[in-house]
């Protein structure tokens, strides 16, 4: 046949070719060369399709059969263009009388071959009526089945029962636009099939594939899966969809009845849950899916949906919205959401991805503080047209929707309802940040304390957790106990483990979590000098309420927390403390302006831990290099007048304020200057207090000394200034030093770190102040020694595995600092003091 058109269309060609020669010859002796050309070769080409297309629809109406023009949703042009629109509830409109049509044409095709063959066999079976009594014949399963098999009546194919929902039967032609095509969804008994069926990667299949086009282990294999109730989620998905051509046929182009329908709907939606991790399955049995529930009217085609597989916003959600702006009705936090989720230009960070209920939950909370009454969309002027096409290629085209008689409106062209929702998206996922990246590192995190403490409080009803209501409950009880516990057991509680170290990242969060629940901890993790070591207590204390963001503080809070340091470093100097250093240190508290009474609480906590647990020296001298000369004064003052709180200057006090001059790099000559400084009278110091019933002459009291002034004007001018003091201080307590159990390195490296050029050794001075770095912190480090991070990084890992047999960093989100490597150089700095 198709040989007998190839030398057909060959004869045609040459025939046309000799005449257009003609043509060229007598009319076209003035034209271009070219333009003769063209018109010799090209035209003959034209002709003969014009004269084939003549031929097959003579033959066409011979038959009694109208050749389709195209194969679309609509057989003719003018069928899309009818001005009536698409009626969900009335048989689907251009979309179903397309479908009519091309099945009342393969009806005809299938009815005038059934004739036929009755035909045939009516004649072979009269001799056989005339002379005996014929035996009932025994019906086969797969001969008697033709066309669409329903759910629930079985057919036999090959050997295997199939409960139905398929197509059965010599499949016929889609169309002459689909040349020598065969309609895909079809089981033709007639083909071979395989006894068993081994092809499940579908390594033998194609894109589009067809039962007719498949191999036979193919068929095989889409047989075993429909046999076995279509379960097996591991198959090749291209055999789901051969059936899904077919159910995708029987619901948009027969005339199925509603129960029907509703059965397909049904079914399309398992089998899209079956093949989830498919995104091809996804996009299209969904486009399916939203078409057919708005035809069935079902129920789910009403709810809001959070996923979309494709570029354009789903087909339900568009009537959805599109209907209610229709009718002025406001968009509720679902409905928004539902919206944002499916639109191509959202911007989604991990947090919403990661945590996707709890940033759910979180934006229809701000969207109810933002819209009490919800949102209100301002009317689109365009209407909507829904365009679809087949899965298998074999039918499409563009339908106008309307509901209840009036076209619905496009929602796509809108962009303030989706910049609204971005916004309060960005707030929700920022909030979520901190939740984010512990669920991140602990993927089972959720309802620990730690993770619950890091959720927002507006959440902790949504999302309850029972291990937080104890942690309230035990922290009560430590406050009401007096609020020292040893910091492993805070540490421990909070994570469930007990750490080998305490580091700053262990603190942080462990403040973190109790702020959040109206409880603070002190030191202060961020700000304070140094944190507890892994046998020191810290201060549990109540807030008053809950907390989101700590670091959040004045710069009157920094600059006081540091001036508190110093005066109970001298305040511990003679190894105790006395009513009136503590009567001092808490006016002193008292007596700072720019401070919110939640500071003055975090400062009082600090100040009992700072009284408690007295600052390293190494410490202090590390920090107080940084600070400027100008800030000098505020300091000297500070230290000076807790000396004189208690109206005695031990001999102690004085070494310890040397100490703090020197690492300030003040002359230690004027400590005595400064003790003296002010209305102090000129007269003897006490350096040690007379012992009850001494023996000896009675010295006379001396009179009683006021605190030392220092130029009180001059005081109170720089430590009002806090903007001044904070931008000194602020780099003194920057929130990324890490804590450590060892004391911090002095100014100079031990000789152990031999074998480091200078700017290396400066590096490595710089590095283990911290437990991690990231990217951009190393570079900017290593840039300021005038190195290059990689040269670098590769010079100090080798170096350390010459000396330790392990790199000082291990690159990990950034850069881990090895803790073994860091406390032994702290420890030979620290001896080089």
């Amino acid at each position: 046949m198709r040989a007998l058109r190839f030398v057909r269309w060959v004869i045609k060609y040459f025939l046309f070719f000799f005449a257009c020669m003609v043509v060229v010859a007598i009319a076209m002796t003035n034209v271009p060369a070219g333009i003769q050309m063209l018109f010799a070769f090209v035209t003959p080409g034209l002709l003969v399709w014009w004269h084939e297309k003549r031929r097959e629809k003579r033959l066409a109406e011979k038959n009694g059969i109208e050749a389709p023009s195209r194969v679309a949703l609509a057989g003719e042009s003018e069928q899309l263009n009818q001005p009536k629109p698409y009626q969900p509830r009335q048989n689907n409109a251009e979309l179903i009388r397309a479908g009519q049509q091309a099945r009342a044409e393969l009806e005809v095709a299938a009815e005038r071959r059934s004739a036929e063959k009755l035909a045939r066999q009516s004649q072979s079976n009269q001799f056989l009526d005339q002379h005996s009594q014929p035996k009932k014949p025994k019906e086969n399963p797969s001969t008697r089945s033709q066309g669409w098999v329903p759910k629930g009546q079985s057919v036999t194919i090959a050997g295997r029962t199939i409960d139905g929902m398929v197509y059965v039967g010599k499949p016929p032609r889609i169309g002459s636009s689909y040349y020598g095509e065969v309609c895909r969804a079809y089981i033709d008994p007639s083909l071979s099939v395989a006894h068993v069926g081994t092809d499940k990667n579908g390594d033998n299949m194609s894109y589009w594939p067809g039962y007719s086009s498949i191999p036979a282990v193919c068929r095989a294999t889409y047989l075993d899966w429909l046999a076995g109730g279509r379960q097996d989620r591991t198959i090749n998905p291209g055999y789901m969809f051969l059936f899904f051509y077919g159910l995708e046929r029987r619901f948009l182009v027969d005339e199925a009845p509603e129960s029907e329908k509703r059965d397909i709907l049904v079914e399309v939606g398992r089998l899209k849950e079956l093949f989830s991790t498919n995104h091809s399955a996804q996009r299209y049995l969904g486009e399916f899916i939203d078409l057919a529930s708005i035809i069935v009217d079902d129920a789910d085609f009403k709810k809001p949906i959070y996923k979309n597989w494709g570029w354009e916003l789903p087909l339900s959600l568009k009537v959805a919205l599109g209907g209610a702006i229709a009718n002025d009705m406001p968009i509720d936090a679902d409905w928004l959401l539902s919206w944002f989720m499916c639109h191509n230009e959202k911007r989604l960070r991990t947090p919403a991805t990661r945590c996707e209920n709890e940033f759910m939950s979180l934006f229809r909370h701000k969207f109810a503080i933002r819209f009490p009454s919800d949102l209100t969309v301002s009317k689109p002027r365009k209407h909507l047209e829904y365009s679809y096409r087949a899965a298998s290629g074999e039918f499409g085209g563009n339908i106008p929707i309307s509901a209840n008689g009036k076209p619905i409106l496009d929602i796509s062209g809108l962009r303030k309802p989706v910049e609204i929702a971005q916004e309060i998206a960005d707030e929700a996922m920022d909030e979520l940040d901190k939740f984010s990246r512990y669920i991140g590192r602990n993927p089972d995190g959720r309802g620990t304390i730690e993770a619950q403490a890091l959720l927002p409080a507006e959440l902790w009803s949504l999302f309850p957790s029972s291990e937080l209501e104890e942690l309230k409950d035990w922290a009560r009880e430590q406050v009401a106990a007096g609020g020292l516990v040893p910091a492993l057991d805070v540490i421990s509680r909070l994570e469930g483990e007990k750490p080998e170290k305490l580091g700053k990242r262990n603190l942080t969060g462990a403040a973190d979590a109790l702020a959040r629940i109206g409880f603070g901890m002190a030191p202060d993790p961020r700000f304070s000098l140094r944190g507890p070591k892994i046998d020191e207590p810290v201060v549990i204390f109540e807030l008053g309420e809950p907390i989101e963001q700590l670091e959040d503080v004045s710069p009157a809070y920094r600059t006081e927390l540091f001036e508190l340091a110093l005066a109970t470093f001298v305040a511990h100097a003679d190894s105790k403390i006395v009513e009136a250093e503590r009567r001092a240190l808490r006016e002193k508290i008292e007596a700072v302006g720019g401070l919110t009474e939640l500071e003055r609480k975090r400062l009082y906590a600090n100040l009992e831990w700072y009284l408690d647990v007295p600052p390293d020296m190494s410490w202090l001298r590390s920090k107080l290099k940084d600070a400027d000369a100008e800030h000098h004064l505020a300091l000297r003052a500070a230290v000076v007048a807790i000396a004189h709180a208690d109206s005695v200057i031990q001999s102690e006090e004085v070494a310890c304020i040397e100490k703090i001059y020197k690492a300030l790099g003040i002359d230690a000559g004027l400590v005595y200057a400064d003790l003296h400084a002010g209305d102090v009278p000129d007269g003897p110091v006490r350096v040690k207090a007379a012992e009850a019933e001494a023996p000896g002459e009675q010295i006379p009291d001396e009179p009683k000394a006021k605190a030392a002034s220092l130029d009180a004007a001059r005081i109170a001018a720089i430590r009002n200034d806090t903007e001044r003091v904070s931008s000194v201080l602020g780099e003194i307590f920057s929130t990324d030093e890490d804590v450590s159990d060892e004391a911090t390195a002095a100014n100079a490296l031990p000789s152990s770190m031999a074998g480091l050029a200078p700017k290396h050794a400066m590096l490595v001075e710089q590095i283990i102040q911290r437990e991690h770095w990231t990217g951009e912190e190393f570079d900017e480090i290593a840039g300021k020694q005038g190195l290059m991070p990689s040269g670098a990084l590769e010079v100090v890992n080798e170096w350390a595995f010459d000396k330790f047999d392990e790199p000082l960093l291990d690159e990990y989100d950034g850069y881990d600092v090895s803790p073994d490597i860091t406390a032994t150089l702290r420890a030979e700095m620290a001896k080089g003091d």
